[in-house]
């Protein structure tokens, strides 16, 4: 800055030409550290077109490059160590006391980050909110929700915000982390008269039939899970199970199962259920029905001889 400049501000804004000296610096980091940044970002944007990559870059470009300011330019304003001490003891205070809520977004990130509690890319469900992590961010996170008034866990169009806060006073569910599979059923209703043990048998062979693959990734993460996470299973091939309703025979299948992919294996399961069932003379699904019975007629024999 020329002495001529330099008085003519001094003249108008009262600002000593030490303060000038520091503005001026402090600008000529700001606009540095922005031109790197810039170039920095350019240079991994040529050498790769994966978009997680992309965009773990210009995410720890910003974090660092914003630490790197703080710190250059509060060495220009605070030439001392005890100055830098006072500052931060009278700055913390102020905002502990009015920036609490803040504070905590900003310790959720942190929490975040170290533990690793969830990251791009995994299913999660936090408070009455389920959806797919899309980004993370200092002081919120954002997810691409699914479910709500969307049948199935499927997306539903809206991008959520929510503060990263809310790890500390929310339970959170991670589909994605540990062991990345989730039970699932398919509860398969018959009338009473129906063939439930050849249904079953039937029901049964579908399920292994479309699990298989899937049973031996499983086996191979669960070993991986058990290493973390105190998780056992002493059985991963899909069971049918055996109850019975008011209205009929209930038949559930249980299956492992995919987070992001519940809702096709469900339907090709079905789908198979309906074919195999159409087929047979002596297996009928079963709902909610009213019906009249004449004991008599329909009832055991042994029952009528007594009646008699």
């Amino acid at each position: 800055m020329t002495a001529s400049l330099t008085r003519y501000i001094t003249l108008a804004t009262g600002l000593s030409i030490e303060s000038q000296t520091r503005i001026f610096t402090s600008l000529v980091i700001l606009v540095s550290l922005i031109i790197l940044r810039y170039g920095i970002i350019r240079i991994v944007w040529r050498q790769t077109d994966d978009v997680r990559t992309r965009y773990l870059w210009q995410k720890g470009l910003t974090y660092v490059m914003v630490t790197l300011l703080l710190v250059m330019v509060g060495r220009v304003w605070f030439s001392g160590f005890q100055s830098i001490a006072t500052f931060l003891g009278l700055l913390s205070a102020g905002l502990v006391i009015a920036l609490k809520d803040l504070i905590a977004n900003i310790a959720g990130w942190a929490f975040i980050l170290i533990r690793r509690t969830f990251t791009l890319g995994d299913r999660i469900e936090i408070g009455d909110h389920t959806g797919d992590v899309i980004d993370i961010r200092l002081f919120q996170f954002t997810i691409m929700e699914i479910g709500n008034w969307v049948d199935a866990d499927q997306s539903t169009g809206r991008i959520i915000h929510l503060p990263n806060g809310i790890i500390f006073t929310r339970p959170l569910a991670n589909y994605s982390k540990g062991f990345q599979y989730i039970w699932d059923e398919i509860p398969v209703t018959i009338t009473f008269e129906s063939n439930w043990k050849e249904a079953k048998r039937i029901l049964q062979e579908i399920a292994d039939r479309h699990s298989s693959e899937i049973t031996e990734r499983a086996q191979r993460a669960l070993k991986e899970a058990s290493k973390k996470f105190m998780i056992f299973y002493s059985k991963l091939t899909p069971i049918v199970y055996t109850d019975v309703k008011e209205h009929g025979v209930l038949l559930s299948i249980r299956y492992l199962s995919g987070p992001r992919n519940r809702r096709s294996r469900k339907e090709t399961m079905w789908e198979d259920i309906l074919e195999a069932f159409s087929t047979r003379d002596d297996i009928d699904f079963a709902y909610p029905t009213q019906r009249f019975f004449n004991h008599t007629v329909e009832g055991k024999q042994g029952g009528k001889n007594e009646v008699k």
